[in-house]
């Protein structure tokens, strides 16, 4: 399962660019048919490869903007830790650093800078995917950065509460363990 093919924003305009010069729309049905037998072999083992070169590891992002986990300063939910009132520090475009091709917002120049010099310790575990997903085998689902916790000094990112909420409540290292080794399935560690 670890050869996942997960598209960036670059390749996936190319591919659309692509579908929409042989007539494809994105329902995958063909508007006409016209590619001979020996070209759509090619055709689509050089897609193939096209994508696989381009493969790389996932991050929880807009595919509208590339901005990671919602806009929100992954380094602010270090700061806060787990106290309450629990919320989320949205960053600005002022403060933005590119790290494995996204976007990743931060509230000041300072937390941009923490990050740049270390993104591993200050990123969200599995880029930014629900960690409660990944632990309960659904997969890679984003999230916006809302729901989080920290546990063990690394931040955890979930789509729902009841998710951040079933790591509180149970066992998070024996979550943990199911989520890194789906992740790793996932993305070919």
């Amino acid at each position: 399962m670890g050869s996942g093919v997960f598209l960036d924003g670059h390749t996936l305009d190319s591919l659309i660019a692509f579908l929409t010069a042989l007539k494809i729309n994105l329902t995958g049905k063909f508007m006409y048919y016209q590619l001979p037998g020996k070209r759509s072999i090619i055709f689509v083992a050089l897609l193939i490869v096209a994508f696989n070169l381009n493969a790389g590891e996932p991050v929880s992002k807009s595919f509208l903007t590339g901005i990671a986990i919602g806009g929100h300063d992954s380094v602010a939910y270090h700061r806060l830790g787990n106290g309450e009132p629990h919320r989320a520090i949205e960053g600005n475009q002022t403060w933005k650093a590119e790290w494995k091709g996204a976007d990743w917002l931060f509230s000041s120049k300072t937390d941009r800078d923490l990050f740049a010099a270390n993104p591993e310790r200050y990123s969200p575990a599995y880029n930014g995917f629900c960690a409660n997903a990944l632990s309960l085998g659904e997969g890679l689902i984003s999230t916006d950065g809302s729901h989080w916790q920290i546990f063990a000094n690394r931040l955890y990112t979930f789509y729902a509460a009841r998710g951040r909420q079933r790591w509180l409540a149970g066992d998070f290292e024996e979550y943990k363990l199911i989520a890194d080794k789906a992740w790793k399935d996932l993305v070919g560690e």
